[in-house]
């Protein structure tokens, strides 16, 4: 548009009548953004564990570069790790266990 067409559509604008009515939009829940987040499996089978990034790592028997290239989705586990992973997952005890036995001996 041409900065005439512009002040020519901007003259016939009435925004104070705009923001009431994006602010009744809003009030009654039209218009919402939803951000939506997959958290690959490995973060959240760690967050479940309670472990941090480096106890994690080792009980996995990789680097911390590596789980967090992993975490962050710039690369993918093997299938072994997979494996260690879904276990954590679904039985985050049995990774508390296993770091106390590591440590005990």
């Amino acid at each position: 548009m041409t900065e005439k067409q512009l002040l020519a559509r901007d003259a016939k604008r009435d925004i104070g009548a705009e923001l009431l009515l994006s602010v009744r939009q809003m009030k009654a829940g039209k218009g919402k953004v939803v951000a939506r987040v997959d958290v690959p499996a490995v973060t959240v089978a760690r967050l479940k564990s309670g472990l941090s990034q480096g106890d994690f790592a080792n009980l996995l028997g990789v680097s911390v570069r590596t789980l967090q290239d992993w975490e962050q989705g710039r690369r993918q586990p093997s299938g072994a790790a997979r494996t260690l992973i879904t276990i954590a997952e679904q039985q985050p005890k049995v990774l508390k266990q296993v770091l106390k036995s590591l440590a005990a001996a």
